[in-house]
């Protein structure tokens, strides 16, 4: 566990192959690490989210399922595409799909599922109103998964089961037509705990002063 400022940013991943999949998680921790979310800032200071924890192992079953369905209908829109990959075809690009697949398969099996949710639709919402609503429950998850590292925990911010978005609200009885779902995330005790800062060196191409 790392409580050094510069070293909890830095090394904070998003973990999947190394979820302790077999470690109970404690409701009272992951609540106490929502907490601190709840301290970033946000939109008007209203608090526009809401999140939804599951820890029932049935629950936790049908959510994998709406995921890996998710999966299904991303790999049948790529398959339909004429546009070129925008993944590269690289050692480290193989590493990060046999994370993901690894999470897929076990997803069930994750101790605690964590899926936030921002108050309104945004399908047909005007950027303005989509960067404010985001803009209410990005630093707040971030804030989340900083704070469960602090505590020897991990997640990753996954997206596959909004191809089912619907689904999953029916399954928890999230009202759809009043919020959008935000992501899903796997929580867990990590398999060790130290953790190295990613390669950003390519980052600094895409820094621009004063025009672009």
């Amino acid at each position: 566990m790392t409580t050094d400022p510069v070293e909890l940013l830095t090394t904070t991943r998003s973990v999947r192959k190394r979820l302790d999949l077999a470690r109970p998680v404690d409701r009272a921790t992951v609540e106490d690490c929502l907490r601190i979310g709840f301290q970033a800032p946000n939109g008007s200071n209203l608090q526009l989210y809401d999140w939804v924890l599951v820890d029932q192992p049935d629950i936790r079953a049908a959510i994998a399922e709406i995921y890996r369905r998710g999966l299904a209908d991303q790999l049948a829109l790529s398959a339909a595409s004429t546009d070129p990959s925008p993944y590269p075809d690289t050692d480290a690009q193989k590493r990060i799909s046999a994370s993901v697949s690894h999470l897929i398969e076990h997803l069930h099996e994750v101790p605690i599922l964590v899926i936030p949710t921002v108050s309104g639709r945004l399908e047909d919402a005007s950027i303005f109103e989509q960067a404010s609503r985001w803009g209410s429950i990005l630093p707040a998850v971030w804030n989340f998964m900083l704070a469960l590292r602090t505590r020897g925990l991990g997640s990753a911010w996954t997206t596959l089961h909004l191809y089912r978005e619907k689904e999953m609200a029916e399954l928890l009885d999230i009202p759809y037509d009043e919020v959008t779902q935000a992501g899903l995330f796997p929580v867990a005790y990590t398999l060790g705990t130290t953790f190295k800062p990613a390669n950003r060196s390519l980052s600094e191409q895409h820094v621009h002063w004063n025009h672009w």
